[in-house]
């Protein structure tokens, strides 16, 4: 069984966020007060901690925060949720609405393979940025942004875009 590497993806958001800033690991590091060596060891370890990522997050201008999450029955097959109940789906409309493609802040709302095919989806809608929610579904599951992939999400998502897109959408323009 492989295991879940949160922190991995922790690191690519944030090494993403210092490449915008124009900053190479040596840089990310000295603008955060941690040694070059600690950034390039975190992206191959699973743990650290907390203050060192709080740092990190700090130099290129993100905030991390920790959040209690309640464990989401999902299918047998650990691809989708096992129930879409109207809180959870408000939850998933909020998300889209805020139009954050973060992989680690998507990974707290449902099963990959469910998120992934979500991010799809949304990328399919003019009022989104195609390519990055194209690569967010792609670093959520793998392959996801393929038609016969995401055709298998349509068909067995509990989730139906006629009903949840204008929804998404309705909220988008609210927030803006």
């Amino acid at each position: 069984m492989k295991k879940s590497n949160h922190l991995a993806t922790i690191i690519e958001t944030l090494s993403r966020d210092a490449r915008k800033l124009g900053l190479n690991d040596t840089a990310w590091a000295a603008l955060a007060g941690v040694r070059n060596e600690t950034v390039s060891r975190l992206r191959r370890r699973t743990s650290c901690d907390f203050s060192t990522l709080q740092l990190l997050a700090k130099a290129v201008g993100s905030e991390l925060t920790t959040a209690k999450i309640d464990a989401l029955p999902v299918t047998s097959d650990g691809c989708f949720p096992a129930v879409l109940d109207r809180v959870y789906e408000e939850q998933l409309v909020d998300l889209c609405a805020a139009d954050r493609p973060e992989s680690e802040l998507w990974l707290t709302l449902g099963p990959r393979f469910f998120m992934g095919g979500l991010a799809v989806m949304l990328a399919s809608a003019p009022e989104f940025d195609r390519r990055r929610y194209l690569e967010l579904g792609e670093r959520l599951h793998a392959g996801s942004s393929q038609p016969g992939v995401f055709g298998l999400w349509l068909a067995r998502s509990p989730l139906r875009p006629s009903r949840v897109l204008p929804m998404i959408l309705t909220a988008k323009r609210r927030a803006a």
